[in-house]
């Protein structure tokens, strides 16, 4: 670690990091199981509601992109108390929504703010730690942020027993206010700020993409989880509606696919001792191939048998998120906020064009157009990954 915080031992700053990471499945995974609910409860469509989803993703990815420059100039702290006083002001907008059109607006703003925290922890750990290090508190962070999608499902098919699905968002409010209030205790981690203009500070993304280096494993990588965000916009009406199962049923499904999130980062810190991260990338992509096969093949015969080619590709995806982070963290000496907004910004914004698209499926075409993505995925970026991983201009991590 670079620099010790007063407050945060080695163990709890990375429990900090992953609370902060935790804020997408947190907004998305707590309210999944409330989608058929609101739709009813709003007297609106499935497509509308859907958009309180992708389009707060798209906020999210958006507000990913102008925070983290931002933050080169004013600083990490100061960047994420601001982002989180817009979550949790979009939370409470969300709670108090009387139609779908005021929930969407608050989504946004929600979303916005969330891409705050999003963008500033990628950022802290390349200012805290480097080289192995990072790599492996990157896998360790993203198996800690699997607990929220693991839970939240559960907890939202709870409360909705008991409450109506506004209490969900009065639930993240507190999140919210619990994250704001732990972030006035973290340290500023940016050692050097850009003396520049804002303007110059926001140019910087610009002066990133100019890399090679970057820029075109970038665009390979945000596909990969376009697939996986398609399906958690589907999956209530896969299993709700299409397997005609309980928000509780529901629920344990959706908990038992996230574990795959979980397994994937420490899967990989396993295998990484013995494979190189460029095999186990190859690998990973050639899981998604063929769970999109098993998916187009037999997934509309039974719960179980969409499940598990889901699960198998949930845990190649998230596997192959550390070692995606670090190689193109690896590619930039300085602008580590410029970069961690483009890495998280296309990842989400690929991830919610999945979401948008799947959207317009009618409830027969769902599963089929799931395994299509996967497979289609899969192929591609297997291909491209092939082609471009020996190439001399990508910078192979320390």
């Amino acid at each position: 670690m670079n620099t010790k915080q007063r407050y945060f031992s080695d163990r709890s700053i990375i429990v900090m990091l992953a609370l902060l990471s935790a804020f997408p499945p947190l907004s998305t995974d707590l309210y999944l199981p409330a989608l058929p609910h609101v739709v009813k409860t709003l007297q609106s469509n499935q497509t509308l509601v859907n958009l309180s989803l992708s389009l707060f993703l798209i906020s999210f990815a958006l507000g990913i992109l102008v925070w983290g420059p931002v933050s080169e100039k004013y600083g990490r702290k100061p960047i994420l108390l601001i982002g989180l006083t817009l979550y949790t002001l979009g939370s409470a907008g969300c709670a108090l929504s009387g139609n779908v059109t005021m929930l969407i607006i608050a989504r946004v703003v929600q979303g916005f703010g969330g891409g705050a925290a999003e963008a500033v922890v990628t950022a802290m750990v390349k200012d805290l730690y480097s080289g192995r290090k990072r790599e492996s508190v990157l896998a360790i962070v993203m198996a800690m942020v699997v607990v929220a999608p693991v839970v939240a499902p559960v907890a939202g098919a709870i409360i909705l027993k008991v409450m109506s699905w506004y209490a969900i968002f009065w639930v993240l409010t507190g999140v919210g206010v619990l994250s704001l209030c732990l972030s006035l205790l973290l340290d500023e981690t940016l050692e050097t700020r850009y003396g520049g203009s804002l303007t110059h500070s926001l140019a910087r993304l610009g002066v990133v993409l100019k890399n090679p280096g970057f820029a075109v494993p970038l665009i390979l990588f945000s596909l990969v989880p376009l697939p996986l965000l398609a399906f958690i916009g589907a999956s209530a009406y896969v299993y709700i509606q299409g397997f005609e199962m309980s928000e509780q049923m529901y629920s344990y499904y959706f908990g038992l696919n996230a574990l795959g999130s979980l397994v994937g980062p420490l899967l990989y810190i396993k295998l990484s001792r013995r494979i190189s991260s460029a095999h186990i990338i190859s690998g990973c992509l050639a899981l998604l191939t063929v769970s999109g096969i098993c998916i187009e093949a037999t997934g509309d015969s039974s719960p179980v048998m969409f499940a598990l080619p889901m699960l198998t590709a949930t845990v190649a995806i998230s596997m192959m998120r550390p070692p995606t982070a670090n190689l193109l963290l690896s590619q930039q000496d300085k602008d580590t906020g410029s970069a961690a907004s483009l890495i998280n910004f296309m990842a989400l914004f690929m991830g919610s064009v999945g979401m948008f698209l799947i959207s317009f499926e009618t409830q027969s075409e769902l599963i089929p157009s799931l395994g299509l993505m996967q497979l289609t995925v899969g192929i591609v970026c297997g291909s491209l990954w092939l082609l471009l991983r020996e190439r001399s201009f990508i910078r192979q991590p320390a």
